[in-house]
Parts: structure tokens; C-alpha cells; sequence
């Protein structure tokens, strides 16, 4: 598998369509369902993925990460995730 290239940070990022996010209580996360199964991610990976809504570009997402859990520097981390996240289908730009 080859690794998918970094998303631009002006992309509008959402969670491809064979795949559906949604918070399960029991668990305490997030997961992501598709027809062969689920996959749960963890606390940081849940919250990027819950903002992916084709809307909002990349640079926005980080910021109001960055806001939300008042930290900085989370590009590198964001962008990271996002490039994993895409080259398993999980994402689409």
C-alpha cells in the first residue's frame, strides 16, 4: 500500500461514503461502519473525523481543534492522520 499525499490544507475533507461515523455510548469512541465490519479510532482520531463534513477546509478543522482542546501546533498531527485516513478510504477530498 502506498501512502497517500498530503491533504492541501484548503481541501474540504469528509468521511467517504461506504463508511458512516457515529459515537457508540457502550464503546466511549468513535467508530466507523461499513458493510464488512467497523473499525473504532481512538480519542484524537474521532475528533478529526467528526469534524470532516466536505464543508470546512483543513486549515479551519485544525484551528478550531487547536481552540476546542486549547493546544497549538496540530498541523503536522492532523495532516498526518488525514494522509492515513485517505489512503485507507476512510476519507475523500
Amino acid at each position: 500500500m502506498t501512502a497517500a499525499a498530503r491533504m492541501d490544507l484548503s481541501a474540504c475533507p469528509k468521511v467517504a461514503a461506504l463508511y458512516r461515523l457515529q459515537y457508540e455510548e457502550v464503546q466511549k469512541s468513535w467508530v466507523l461502519l461499513y458493510p464488512e465490519g467497523m473499525v473504532k479510532l481512538n480519542a484524537s482520531a474521532g475528533e478529526i473525523m467528526s469534524r470532516l463534513d466536505g464543508q470546512r477546509p483543513v486549515s479551519e478543522i485544525i484551528a478550531r481543534l487547536e481552540r476546542d482542546f486549547n493546544t497549538g501546533n496540530l498541523s503536522e498531527d492532523v495532516l498526518d492522520f488525514l494522509a492515513i485516513a485517505q489512503n485507507q478510504g476512510w476519507v475523500k477530498a
